[in-house]
């Protein structure tokens, strides 16, 4: 594939771009030991030291690593095709256990640093993971009886213990573009979350898209970073393996917590030049004067806004690039203001080589500035294989030829206007939340009989999550069990989960099936 840099327009690059994908394809190839041969004292990730600076590990040491994480797992019965989760953050080990993963076959299953004990043990019994990786506190989240691999920790199951028992020498399992390789589970709009499940190509299939709103990424000086947790795909897959598999080093977020201040410090002191930034973090930086030199900043995951649009040109001195995917099917449209194409309200044109369309319910295209479903036609490499264990709701998917996304779209001169959701996912803060999950969470607090979960505006985050509780007999509504009914969702599932909004009422409408009615609660907020 020809990087896009070396095109001098997007209608040049639109013409000519094709995807070659070659008969063997390791992602773990591609992001370490391809650069570790040519060039292993290249810099591939920075990491806040224990003076607060940023430093260096080279593709070589990383390489090396990552052969030993690959013989651990096998020392515990991993093979190939077997699921892992990873349930780490930002950290060294994450992406480590990731590539070895890829090495040698086998599936890694990306949980969120903030996820609770159920929303844990849901994705791991799901996916059937044979073992988890994770940090001493997370181990305290993990289902009974889970195998781990404990970082931080002591004991037999410790990483540190394991890795030195294990030799950095490992032959990379004969993997192809289509062998599954991540299994990253969507915001569960309708029921359920859903396993997502990638193979290698899927890194393929994204790079068009980062270099793109990255103004043509690599250049020359370029360091890329996020805020956001690598186990989303955002995190992943717009950020950590792209930047490694085009030799950008990707500096590591240094607080747990986001804090936009610090965030920019950090940035600044890291040297990053490229960053993808939720619309949400940006809005928290508005108030800020940041210190820091970006030659790129991308943005997606939510509406960004004309107002933050607007403020990233004066405070950043950059124009933002939009852009748009999901887990399914991530960063098919972009903007790019080299190549012209950024405006306030337009989450970009189709990334070349990927075909997409604003089509009717029975994925038929229709005319420019008419609203219709964001559709990608099927084949592209970014797409997934297919949801873990659920061929219907695959084929559900798709119509015409395309993969719906459940998103409304308008094509227009400048590109795609986003309009909104045609299902019940809310969008804060830049992360996808189904209600189902949350619902079904609520209806485990004692109090609760029937909980109705819809987005409320929210001029900071986009959207709240809202919880109407319908109670139980003999319950009664306060303002302290409106507190614990919140509490009773972050532990359990997740801090950007609970609903920061709780109102008790009487009823709640069920169609003939048994499904909440959302569409009512939803008014009442707007």
């Amino acid at each position: 594939m020809t990087p896009l840099r070396e095109y001098n327009s997007y209608d040049a690059a639109r013409r000519s771009f094709e995807w070659r994908l070659p008969t063997r394809y390791n992602i773990a190839h591609d992001c370490c030991d391809a650069w570790a041969a040519r060039f292993p004292d290249r810099p591939a990730l920075f990491f806040a030291n224990a003076a607060g600076d940023p430093e260096a590990l080279t593709y070589r040491a990383l390489a090396r690593l990552v052969n030993r994480a690959a013989n651990m797992f096998v020392a515990l019965g991993v093979t190939a095709s077997d699921r892992v989760a990873v349930h780490l953050g930002q950290r060294l080990e994450t992406i480590v256990t990731h590539l070895a993963l890829y090495k040698m076959g086998a599936i890694a299953v990306p949980l969120a640093a903030v996820f609770g004990p159920d929303a844990i043990a849901y994705r791991i019994g799901h996916a059937g993971a044979r073992l988890a990786v994770t940090t001493a506190e997370g181990r305290e989240r993990m289902p009974n009886g889970q195998a781990v691999v404990t970082v931080g920790g002591g004991g037999t199951d410790g990483w540190d213990t394991l890795m030195a028992q294990a030799s950095d020498r490992f032959v990379a399992a004969p993997t192809g573009p289509d062998t599954p390789a991540m299994m990253i589970f969507t915001s569960g709009t309708t029921g359920q979350p859903k396993g997502a499940l990638h193979g290698h190509r899927v890194l393929l299939g994204h790079l068009p898209g980062v270099q793109m709103h990255h103004d043509l990424l690599p250049q020359d000086g370029d360091r890329l970073w996020t805020p956001a947790d690598w186990a989303w795909a955002g995190g992943l897959l717009n950020v950590l393996l792209p930047g490694l598999s085009m030799g950008v080093p990707v500096v590591a977020q240094r607080a747990a917590r986001f804090d936009p201040e610090e965030a920019l410090d950090w940035a600044a002191h890291a040297g990053v030049r490229n960053a993808f930034i939720p619309p949400t973090a940006l809005r928290m930086m508005r108030g800020l004067k940041p210190k820091i030199s970006l030659r790129s900043v991308g943005s997606g995951g939510e509406s960004l806004g004309a107002a933050t649009f607007e403020w990233a040109k004066s405070a950043l001195g950059l124009t933002i690039n939009e852009f748009y995917g999901q887990t399914e099917c991530n960063l098919v449209l972009s903007s790019c203001d080299t190549w012209g194409i950024a405006a306030p309200g337009i989450i970009g044109r189709a990334v070349p080589g990927h075909d997409v369309a604003i089509v009717d319910d029975d994925g038929v295209p229709v005319p420019d500035g008419e609203q219709g479903n964001i559709a990608v036609r099927g084949g592209d490499p970014v797409m997934m294989l297919g949801y873990w264990n659920d061929p219907a709701a695959t084929r559900e998917k798709y119509r015409g030829g395309y993969m719906l996304t459940g998103d409304q779209g308008v094509a227009e001169p400048d590109g795609v206007r986003f309009v909104g959701r045609d299902d019940d996912v809310i969008s804060s803060a830049g992360y996808r939340i189904g209600p189902g999950e949350i619902e079904d969470c609520l209806i485990g607090h004692p109090a609760v009989a029937l909980a109705a979960v819809v987005g409320a505006p929210d001029p900071v985050r986009g959207e709240v999550v809202a919880a109407f509780v319908k109670l139980r007999d003999g319950a009664s509504g306060s303002d302290a069990l409106a507190e614990d009914v919140a509490a009773h969702v972050r532990e359990r599932l997740s801090a950007h989960e609970y609903p920061r909004i709780v109102r008790f009422v009487d009823d709640i409408p069920l169609t003939s099936t048994g499904k909440v009615i959302r569409r009512g609660f939803r008014q009442a907020l707007s």
